[in-house]
């Protein structure tokens, strides 16, 4: 009993940052205070023992938690933005507030901030919160949206274009040159070109797949430049480039149907990782989009 007592006062430390955290993500104070209390509630589940940084632990749920919140939205909540102009960010429950949290929030979080991020996709408004607003690192990030690192980076760059009514700049002569290298590596693949293909990897290039890809005949890792140039020769003849969770990356879809997604990691201008994703529930997961000529 002393434990859960323990771990309830150490909850209540993190109480308000972490709705602070919901109320970015969902707009809405009682959605926030739900997805607060579902934290709660695995907290009290789990072994936490052996966790290093609580509070990053906490934040990490309570983003997982708003992000399925999101995603199994319908329609857009028409009374989040009345919510907000009426109360702020005053706690559902009987709490005193934390005067200094309160403040702060007050301070960064308006109606205008609110609209912005309503216009984001889930990924995006999830990576810009937790990165921007509460400096969450990306690698920590990434694994709470499914993506990579460097997807998780892209994806909080847009949303912060888009809040700070910024034009495309930078990152798009980015994906430009990104979309040229994984064109290059899909048309020297499909067309058996094996010295061009070598040309756009890295020497230390590794290729990893998931169950489902293996199952669908991919090898299941590779590593090196020629083992993964001789894999890829005369295939990729049905692959086209899409953004996948933001990023320029290229799908296998048979039919307008996605059945595989490439992520490509690209360093200095040659790809230096590729994942296959063919795991529908994490395929459902992504934002996909395919690229037109």
């Amino acid at each position: 009993m002393r434990d859960q007592d323990s771990l309830a006062d150490r909850f209540e430390q993190d109480r308000g940052r972490l709705r602070a955290v919901a109320f970015r993500m969902l707009g809405s104070t009682a959605e926030a205070d739900d997805a607060v209390q579902e934290a709660w509630l695995r907290l009290s589940r789990s072994d936490v023992s052996d966790v290093a940084n609580l509070s990053g632990w906490l934040t990490t749920v309570v983003g997982r938690i708003c992000l399925d919140m999101l995603r199994s939205r319908t329609t857009r909540r028409e009374d989040s933005l009345d919510d907000a102009a009426e109360t702020g960010f005053a706690p559902a429950d009987a709490a005193t507030p934390d005067p200094e949290q309160e403040a702060v929030l007050a301070d960064s979080m308006g109606l205008a901030l609110l609209v912005v991020l309503d216009t984001l996709s889930p990924a995006e408004r999830l990576a810009f919160v937790l990165h921007d607003l509460f400096a969450v690192p990306f690698d920590e990030v990434a694994p709470v949206i499914g993506k990579s690192p460097d997807a998780a980076r892209q994806l909080a760059s847009r949303a912060r274009r888009r809040v700070q009514g910024q034009a495309p700049d930078a990152d798009d002569t980015d994906q430009a040159r990104r979309r040229e290298v994984v064109e290059a590596f899909l048309a020297a693949a499909r067309e058996g070109r094996f010295e061009a293909l070598l040309s756009v990897l890295d020497p230390d290039v590794v290729m990893r797949s998931d169950a489902m890809a293996v199952k669908m005949g991919s090898t299941a890792e590779a590593r090196g430049a020629t083992a993964i140039a001789g894999y890829w020769s005369g295939k990729a003849a049905e692959a086209r480039p899409a953004l996948v969770g933001g990023v320029v990356g290229a799908v296998w879809a048979p039919h307008g149907k996605v059945r595989v997604a490439l992520s490509f990691t690209i360093t200095d201008g040659r790809i230096s990782g590729i994942d296959l994703t063919a795991d529908r529930d994490a395929l459902a997961a992504l934002d996909v989009e395919i690229l037109t000529a």
